[in-house]
Formats: C-alpha cells, sequence, structure tokens
C-alpha cells in the first residue's frame, strides 16, 4: 500500500469507541486493528478500511511475547520479506512454524492464543468480518461456513498473493482502490471458505455473462465517475445478482473484471486527454479521480511503460 495513514494513528486506534463493545461474550472481543495495536505497540505503516468489507493493514513490528485476546473478525496474515519463527501457544497445544514469503497465518475471530516471535517482522494483515465470510458463502450457495481454522505459518501461496495484491497495487483514487479492496476481499473468502475451514466449500463454476441490459447498467455506473455509485454492491444490485455472481458474470461478458475494466477505461480517457488536449499532467490527474500528480503518474507508467509527459511526447 502506499498511501499514508492520520498522524497519531496507534493512539487513535487504542482510543477508537469500538475498541471494547457491551457486556455479551461475543460483544467482548475487541476490534482487529485495536488488539493488533495494543499487543504490536506501534501504529501499522499502512490502512486502509472500508466498514463493509472490513480492513487492511501494514505491520513492521519487534519481538512479541504477549497474549492475543479475543478479536471480533478473522485475521489472515502474510509475508512480504523476511523469515522469522513463530511460536502460538492455545491452552496446551503449542504451534510452531515460520513467516516467510508464501506462507500465512491465520487467527480465527474470538480465538486467544499466546504468541512468541523473536525478531522483528514484516506482516499484512486482513481484518475479515466475519459476516462478510458468511454472505460470500451464502452468495455462492455453499453451505454456512464453520470457524476457520488455526493457521501458523502454512504454506498458501494463492491467499498470501491475493492479500500481497489487495495491500500493494493501490493506485490513489478512490474509486479504483476501493473497487479493487472489494473484489480482493471477496477473493480471498472465497479462498478461505476452499482450504481453510473444517469443511470445505467447493464452488460451481460461473455459466453465462450479464444481460445485454444489466451489462449496459454496469458500464454506465462505471463511467459515471461517482465514487459513490462505483462498488460492488451497487453495481450488483442493478443486475439483481450478489455480488459474487456479478463479478463472474461481468468477467464472462467483457473478459475484465470490474476492477481492470475500470482501471483500462480510466486510461484510456487518459490517452485522449494527453492527445487531443493541453491539459496538465496534474489537471489530467483530477479530472480522472487520483489524489495527486505522483500517484497518477506511477499508475500510468505502470500500465504503458511511459510517464504521461513522455507518453504525450512521443504521440504527437
Amino acid at each position: 500500500m502506499n498511501k499514508p495513514i492520520v498522524n497519531d494513528p496507534l493512539k487513535a486506534l487504542l482510543r477508537a469507541p469500538d475498541a471494547y463493545h457491551d457486556g455479551s461474550p461475543a460483544a467482548q472481543r475487541r476490534a482487529a486493528e485495536v488488539e493488533m495495536a495494543r499487543v504490536l505497540k506501534t501504529a501499522p505503516l499502512q490502512m486502509a478500511s472500508d466498514p463493509a468489507n472490513g480492513a487492511i493493514a501494514h505491520w513492521k513490528h519487534g519481538a512479541l511475547h504477549d497474549v492475543v485476546e479475543p478479536m471480533t473478525d478473522h485475521v489472515i496474515m502474510a509475508y512480504p520479506t523476511g523469515v522469522q519463527r513463530l511460536e502460538r501457544r492455545t491452552g496446551k497445544l503449542l504451534a510452531t512454524g515460520t513467516a516467510r514469503p508464501g506462507v500465512v497465518t491465520i487467527i480465527p475471530a474470538g480465538s486467544s492464543s499466546k504468541w512468541d516471535i523473536p525478531g522483528p517482522i514484516d506482516v499484512i494483515q486482513l481484518y475479515l468480518p466475519r459476516t462478510t465470510l458468511e454472505r460470500v458463502a451464502r452468495e455462492a450457495d455453499a453451505f454456512a461456513p464453520g470457524d476457520l481454522l488455526e493457521r501458523t505459518g502454512h504454506p498458501d501461496a494463492i491467499t498470501s498473493s491475493l492479500l500481497m495484491c489487495a495491500a500493494d497495487v493501490l493506485e490513489g483514487n478512490s474509486s479504483l482502490d476501493a473497487l479493487l479492496r472489494q473484489q480482493l476481499t471477496d477473493l480471498l473468502a472465497t479462498r478461505l471458505l476452499a482450504a481453510h475451514t473444517g469443511a470445505p466449500v467447493t464452488f460451481e463454476p460461473a455459466v453465462g455473462g450479464l444481460s445485454p441490459h444489466a451489462l449496459r447498467r454496469a458500464i454506465e455506473r462505471l463511467r459515471s465517475g461517482s465514487d459513490a455509485d462505483v462498488s460492488l454492491a451497487a453495481l450488483a444490485s442493478d443486475a439483481g445478482l450478489s455480488r459474487f455472481h456479478f463479478c463472474r458474470a461481468f468477467k464472462e461478458s467483457t473478459g475484465l473484471s470490474p476492477h481492470a475494466w475500470l482501471r483500462q477505461q480510466r486510461l484510456e480517457r487518459a490517452m485522449n486527454m494527453l492527445r487531443d488536449t493541453d491539459a496538465s499532467i496534474e489537471l489530467v490527474a483530477a479530472e480522472l479521480g487520483y489524489a495527486s500528480q505522483t500517484a497518477f503518474t506511477a499508475a500510468f507508467k505502470k500500465l504503458t511503460g511511459n510517464t504521461p509527459s513522455d507518453w504525450r511526447r512521443r504521440i504527437r
């Protein structure tokens, strides 16, 4: 991720009003980001959140010897760099593993364990609401999922790669970034249901695309330029489908995911403005919804191999 978080984020997290809830056993769990801030005694380098989809955070922290208390959400971890020993004690059970690229660690919602990590660690964490996991299972016409399995440095290159993508490909464009996080969260939930529950869920392949009317309406919404309109919930609702089935039907119809389609459409608009007008790079970036010229330039170069200025000089 490349978006900075707010000043004094550690204090803000620990003072969060929903850090603790009412007196029922389930409600006494802490929000995952609050518990992680308490245990890790630092703030995340970056964090992006969505009330309906949970949050993702990138942490770098030192040695850890503490009990992680029960949390409201499932926590799924992947490790971008380095190698570090993990030791996790749950009751009388001891699990050990190695944090490294290509493995994942899972702390199911409501569980508690004692952790010993002897040295520094680089970790991406997804805080996945139980309701999101249940929704994805329901939309896929699967049985209600059981709890996720505890995993400690468990080999799973697919989940690790998806989590890295969710953390690394933010482009400084709010609508694009939010849509991508929503898609990746659903993909991660699908993967977790298939590989990390006591009774793995089998997903049937998608059959058929969107109707012409539904596809036309989806494209109109994606082209609207309104961040509020460009969400999987809104797109799926228009089509009368669940998010799970909408994404698969949209790709069947267009060959692209909703995020990839929107990114391509924004790129084409940028190219048209750069080729046909004398608008400044800063103005083009603002017109397309990028937070800064720097963010737009990085995204444009990633897709074309050229900066906007270089591309404009070459094409004219």
